[in-house]
């Protein structure tokens, strides 16, 4: 047992083998990223530049956090309630289950405790803190979205994982029952017994592996989550990709959208989307709230560290995208957000100011079922 996660064999693998995503060896993209994003002759950045360049890659000090625990003991009024914990980790409160998506409490996001990115802003929480959880969700298995550590302490409580094809090795490895692990190709789902929610496996433009000989040997996933009431849109990890209408089409539309803004540059178009082609998933996604994700927790790209969100704060409200940016642990129920404060700009210096986003009309009406099929 170990950080580095172990391969998938036996059934596990015979299973991963008989995905249309398998090409032989390991798992593909189905699709290219769209033409005009490409960059190819974009430089790819060094592991000097990695280390030692950027500005302003972290914040001159913590961010504002709240502790959720009042608020988590009372019911969401709209039914849907999203708590951001940092980076990718969100717990969902859908019609009175909670879900958490992509749980990492641990310092790195990394194998190690000494090297490897490290956390420049904690969890608004303890691990222990949390409430009683119907579902853990795991995108894919790379470290700033598998944690060992939580992982570990995770499975000692009976919560069911649901995750991308070949990733329950590593829980299974770690300690999570084998009962307990649901694994999923992409379009595949999985209803949550004695609860009203089902979780869906959606494509996603990104790659997966633990180690420099495990790439592409687990699948890696975007996740809808839906209930009678609401539906949740997870990119987990991805760059921008056409099959995003597909998703649209087969699962939407969503209440609340969940998209990965930062750690991005020009040459990794194709694997990350990073604020501006983040809005272009939320067009193809068909609208929806937008929370975003993937920002303010580890230094994983050469940007500033809040470059993401200010990039969206300056473009979203002309193109009518309903942004939901609350604090670190702070419960927010998207159906009741007018308007966004850059409460991070304190931080730095400089002044929030409450910017307005006109909300368009609601598409998603709420009194409909959301078949799957």
């Amino acid at each position: 047992m170990n950080a580095f996660g172990t391969r998938p064999g036996g059934l596990r693998l015979e299973r991963m083998q008989s995905s249309r995503l398998w090409d032989g060896r390991s798992f593909r993209n189905m699709h290219p990223l769209i033409p005009r994003l490409l960059k190819p002759n974009v430089a790819t950045p060094t592991l000097s530049a990695f280390l030692f360049e950027g500005n302003r890659r972290t914040p001159s000090g913590p961010l504002p956090s709240h502790d959720p625990r009042p608020h988590w003991s009372k019911r969401a009024r709209s039914g849907l309630r999203a708590t951001w914990l940092g980076h990718s980790t969100v717990l969902l409160e859908i019609d009175g289950v909670r879900v958490l998506t992509d749980p990492v409490w641990g310092p790195r996001a990394s194998p190690s405790r000494w090297i490897g990115p490290k956390r420049f802003q904690p969890v608004p929480i303890p691990l222990r803190a949390l409430p009683p959880l119907d579902a853990v969700v795991i995108s894919h298995d790379h470290y700033d979205h598998l944690d060992y550590a939580t992982i570990r302490a995770l499975a000692r409580h009976d919560v069911p994982f649901i995750t991308s094809l070949g990733v329950g090795a590593h829980l299974e490895d770690w300690g999570v029952a084998p009962e307990r692990i649901v694994e999923l190709d992409w379009w595949e789902s999985y209803a949550l017994p004695d609860v009203d929610l089902t979780v869906t496996a959606a494509p996603s433009q990104h790659f997966s592996g633990r180690t420099l000989g495990s790439r592409n040997s687990t699948l890696w996933s975007s996740m809808v989550l839906r209930s009678e009431r609401h539906s949740v849109f997870f990119s987990g990890d991805t760059g921008l990709t056409t099959e995003y209408a597909e998703i649209r089409e087969r699962l939407g539309p969503f209440d609340l959208v969940m998209l990965e803004v930062g750690a991005f540059h020009p040459a990794w178009g194709h694997i990350h989307l990073g604020p501006e082609n983040a809005l272009e998933a939320w067009e193809l996604l068909g609208g929806g709230a937008f929370l975003p994700v993937h920002w303010g927790t580890f230094s994983l790209a050469l940007h500033a560290w809040d470059e993401p969100v200010e990039t969206l704060l300056a473009q979203a409200p002309g193109r009518g995208v309903p942004l939901v940016l609350p604090r670190l642990g702070e419960p927010v129920e998207p159906a009741h957000v007018e308007g966004v404060t850059p409460w991070w700009r304190g931080v730095d210096g400089q002044r929030p100011t409450k910017v307005v986003v006109e909300r368009p009309a609601a598409s998603v009406p709420r009194d409909l079922p959301w078949p799957l099929d």
